[in-house]
Formats: structure tokens, C-alpha cells, sequence
């Protein structure tokens, strides 16, 4: 340009670094404080909008949260951005209710294949010592098979939402759950019916108990009421009536939230539950177990599709399980589900009822002479999540997460290494069992952005824009930015008996990152969830729920 104007470059490259800030804590535990097993968080959910926030834990129990810090700004979140209204504030959230989803429970497998070898002897109470002397007499179980179903809640998903109520969907291992939340009004009689200065006769006139019995005469000198005596000392209404008498006033003062079950989706899974996942059509849902993946109606609880069945005709042959399942975010026909294989199969619901070929297969070749007695272990997704557009899927294995294109079936478009200074030390976690333990992964709304957890409760954010180099790692504590800390003591965890999971015992040895930071393997961040539309993330430490911002 001439007369000596200055060209301002427009900003280009990857987005900057997020500054990550400590927004609030719930249930906040002191040092040395033993926490309970029942009390430990084991799902966080945000709804479409962000504006509500669920977790659940190990004894059942679901607990909502309500933002509150865009209710007094003159209008809704999504008016104020439609306004490109600066919202100063951090995000913040209030509790709003709680309620009891699931209950421990017995389950008898109706499906009891004989394997050789595969013995349950547990001896908890007379009367299952007694069913299961039995059944070790006439038939075996299949070891794929739970008697005992835990509370523990392992998936929770928001539905869509209607006439200010709240939907949302929790599981167990065996049940689904539909709930309903809503605010009831409480209702009360503000006014007395009869103003007790001016009572008539005995005091008594206005009463229910001595209305039946009062003289009132029809035209004819019949009684109005044939079951009590029209006796003539009854006492008479005064002429013009009583003017004391009057309607009672119902008002209502306080609200209260009331959490109803609306359906129980049952008895649709011989083994355990590890994913949910609605439709975008808002009417369906799938259920995926370790070997099956179920089509629901929202409407219909006891009936549902089988529309993936990955189970051998010989349990013997079995090679790998279902370990995550996701509907695509806007295409009602397709869904991904991830394996212990480390593989991701792309569906689509229109080819066939029963989905027994894919339409695309994602997994990443082996480098040649790189296997191990681990590499399958460490190789098996626990989690997978959509991107908002639907583009993008992100998995998390043990080690490492992977970003991958679905138009580009050739391998992931970006891997993140998470744990690879515990490449070394792979042995121990076998031994001590944490190398079976299931990370969830988070995308942000823009897909700038991803997210996981690790150990001494920490979680790591990485850039996945193109060029960015963005790797930061926080600690679930009011100083989110501080590596290590010490660690409060623990109950010993729970043992999953799911079929991806080894049993094995040891000692739980501390491990080493790469900066020499020791870090504790009984304490873990294994669930958090991004915001939908904000740099916001919750994530669970324990009993604890932290949120930060950016």
C-alpha cells in the first residue's frame, strides 16, 4: 500500500497455551481424611447446554449440579453470547438435588454355558452357599458371569429436556435407569375457612363435622341427606348466610425438586455395562456390554435390538471385547464402538439389523518386532468420544491418545503421548493391577482441544489444533498448576469383575515420571468432562469434583 500505511499481519498459527484457573471444589476432603468406597465419584456428565452437571459414584447415588453465575446477567447463557456479552465471572455451579439411582443386587444369569475349570464359589450368605453348592453340582458358570451387581453407577447421560424438567439416563452394570427431575410446588392453605371471631351457635357451626347435621331443608321438607336424621333442634343458618365463610386459599410458597423413575431398562445384558449413548433422533439409545451392543426406544423398556454381537460360538475362541460405544453426535444412523484390540469400528444401522460387518475399521499397524507380553494390555481403548462436529473421534488407551479422522481409515491424525515414562515400569503395574485401570477421555467444544487423566491426580490437556504444541499438565487441587503434592490416605480400591479385567495382586509401588516427580498409583483421575461450549473442565478426584477455567 503507498503513503506509508502499515499492514497489520492477521494472527495465524495454533491458538495460545490456556491459563488454567481453580474455579471450586465439592466435597473437598482434608488431609488424612479416609474416604468411603460408596462416596468415590465414578461418572461426570454436562448436559447439551452446560448449564447442569452430573456425576455419579460407587454407592448409587447421582448428584446434579445447577450454574448460576449467568442467572441474574438480564438473560440467558446463550442470549448473552448471542449478544457477544463478556461473561467477567468464572463459571459457577451450585448442588441442586440428589437422589438414589441404583441398589446392590443379586443377578442369576439365565444363560449358564459349562466351562471347564471355571469355578464361583461365594460364600457371602447361607442362601447363596446353598444356590451355588447347587449349581456347582449341575452346571457350571460362564466366567463372563456376575452374581453380584454393585450400585456403582458407570455411565450417566443427559436427554433432551422438556417443560423445565430433566432427563437423563444412569447405569449400573446389569440396569438403565430413565429418571426425571423436576420442581414440584408445595402447596398450602395460606386461610382458615371460618374466621374463629365470628363462629355462629356453638362455635362449631362452620366445621366439616357439623355441616352434615345442620338443618337444611330442600323445598319439598325432605332432608338433603338420607343417612343422617333431620332432627328440629338442628341449628338453622341466620338470614343472609355467614359472612365469615369463605373459600380456603391454596398457595404456594417453596418449591422442591422430586427425582421420579420414569423406566427400567432390564434383563437385556448377560454381562457387564460399560457404555450408553443417546441417539441424536432423541427417541433411541444403545447399551454396550463387553460381547453385545443394544438399540432401545426411549418410550419401550422391555424390548430392545441386539445390533452388534461380537460373541464366538465357542467362549474358548473369544479374542477381544467391546470396551466403548458412541453415537455419532448428528447422524442418527452411525455409531462407533472400540475394542480390547485397540481397533474402532465405524456402523451404519442402515446396512443390516444385525451389524456383523462395519463400514470402517480404524487401528494402527504394529512397528515391526515391537510386540510384547503388554502390548495387547496396554493396546485396549477404554474410552472414545466424539467430536462435536462428528468428524473427529478421540480414543484413550492405556499409554497414549489418538485423535482420529473418519474420512481417513489409515491410522490417527495425531497421537499424544500420556504415559510413556511408565513404558519402563510396566511390569510393576501389571503386578500392582494398574495397568488395567480405564482413563476417559474429553474433547472441547471447539475441538482445539483434548483432554485425560493419570496418576497422583493429575489430568493432562493437550492442543490438537494444526502446529500446536500445547501440553499442559494439572493437578486436581486448588492449585491446579502444582505438580506434586502428598497424598492423602486411601481405602484400597474395589476390583472390577469385568472381562477385560486381569486379577492380580502386589504391592502398590509408587512410579517415576520423567522428572523424577514420584507419583502414587492409588490415587487416580480416571473420569472428567469437558464443558460444551466453554474452556471449563469437572473432573473427579475421589469423592471430590473440581472445576477449573480457562
Amino acid at each position: 500500500m503507498n503513503g506509508g500505511d502499515e499492514v497489520v499481519a492477521a494472527p495465524g498459527g495454533p491458538p495460545q497455551p490456556l491459563e488454567w484457573k481453580f474455579s471450586q471444589v465439592f466435597g473437598e476432603r482434608t488431609a488424612g481424611e479416609e474416604v468411603q468406597e460408596v462416596d468415590i465419584i465414578s461418572a461426570i456428565e454436562f448436559d447439551k447446554t452446560g448449564d447442569h452437571l452430573a456425576t455419579g459414584d460407587r454407592g448409587g447415588r447421582v448428584v446434579l449440579f445447577e450454574r448460576t453465575d449467568t442467572k441474574d446477567n438480564g438473560g440467558t447463557r446463550r442470549d448473552l453470547e448471542r449478544m457477544d456479552y463478556p461473561i467477567s465471572r468464572h463459571p459457577e455451579f451450585r448442588y441442586k438435588t440428589e437422589f438414589q439411582s441404583h441398589e446392590p443386587e443379586v443377578f442369576f444369569s439365565h444363560e449358564l454355558l459349562i466351562h471347564r475349570h471355571h469355578y464361583y464359589l461365594l460364600l457371602v450368605s447361607v442362601f447363596k452357599l446353598l444356590i451355588l453348592t447347587m449349581c456347582i453340582f449341575f452346571c457350571q458358570f460362564d466366567y463372563l458371569k456376575s452374581l453380584e451387581i454393585e450400585e456403582k453407577i458407570n455411565k450417566i447421560r443427559w436427554c433432551q429436556t422438556a417443560n423445565g424438567a430433566l432427563f437423563l439416563l444412569s447405569t449400573n452394570d446389569k440396569t438403565i435407569k430413565f429418571w426425571k427431575v423436576q420442581e414440584k410446588k408445595v402447596k398450602k392453605i395460606s386461610e382458615m375457612n371460618v374466621d374463629p371471631s365470628k363462629a355462629v351457635g356453638n362455635g362449631n357451626l362452620a366445621s366439616s363435622s357439623n355441616l352434615g347435621s345442620s338443618k337444611m331443608h330442600l323445598a319439598n321438607g325432605g332432608c338433603p341427606d338420607r343417612s343422617f336424621s333431620c332432627l328440629s333442634n338442628d341449628i338453622s343458618f341466620p338470614p343472609g348466610g355467614i359472612p365469615s365463610l369463605r373459600l380456603p386459599q391454596v398457595t404456594s410458597h417453596e418449591t422442591s425438586l422430586v427425582a421420579r423413575c420414569r423406566r427400567v431398562y432390564a434383563h437385556a445384558h448377560d454381562y457387564h455395562i460399560n457404555s450408553i449413548s443417546n441417539n441424536s433422533d432423541g427417541e433411541t439409545f444403545i447399551s454396550a456390554d463387553d460381547l453385545r451392543i443394544n438399540l432401545w426406544n426411549l418410550e419401550i423398556s422391555n424390548q430392545s435390538f441386539n445390533i452388534v454381537d461380537v460373541k464366538p460360538a465357542n467362549m474358548e475362541d473369544l479374542t477381544e471385547v467391546i470396551t466403548s460405544a458412541e453415537f455419532h453426535p448428528t447422524h442418527c444412523n452411525t455409531l462407533a464402538y472400540s475394542s480390547s484390540k485397540g481397533s474402532i469400528r465405524l456402523i451404519d444401522l442402515r446396512q443390516s439389523a444385525l451389524c456383523d460387518s462395519h463400514a470402517k475399521l480404524f487401528e494402527e499397524q504394529e512397528a515391526p518386532g515391537a510386540r510384547s507380553f503388554f502390548t495387547e494390555i496396554i493396546a485396549s481403548i477404554s474410552d472414545i468420544k466424539f467430536g462435536k462436529d462428528g468428524r473427529y473421534i478421540l480414543s484413550r488407551d492405556y499409554m497414549t491418545l489418538k485423535l482420529w479422522d473418519i474420512n481417513m481409515d489409515s491410522g490417527p491424525v495425531t497421537t499424544f503421548q500420556v504415559h510413556e515414562y511408565l513404558r519402563p515400569k510396566l511390569c510393576d503395574l501389571y503386578e500392582n493391577d494398574s495397568i488395567f485401570d480405564k482413563f476417559e477421555c474429553c474433547l472441547s467444544g471447539d475441538g482445539l482441544r483434548v483432554g485425560t487423566g493419570s496418576y497422583s491426580n493429575l489430568f493432562r490437556v493437550f492442543g490438537c489444533g494444526a502446529g500446536s504444541t500445547e501440553a499442559t499438565t494439572l493437578e486436581a487441587s486448588k492449585n491446579p498448576m502444582r505438580r506434586q503434592v502428598p497424598t492423602p490416605s486411601r481405602p484400597s480400591r474395589s476390583l472390577s469383575s469385568s472381562i477385560t479385567r486381569v486379577v492380580r495382586r502386589g504391592a502398590e509401588n509408587p512410579g517415576v515420571d520423567a522428572n523424577g516427580n514420584c507419583f502414587d498409583f492409588t490415587t487416580k483421575l480416571l473420569h472428567l468432562a469437558w464443558h460444551p461450549t466453554e474452556n471449563s473442565i469437572a473432573c473427579a478426584a475421589a469423592n471430590s469434583l473440581y472445576m477449573y477455567y480457562a
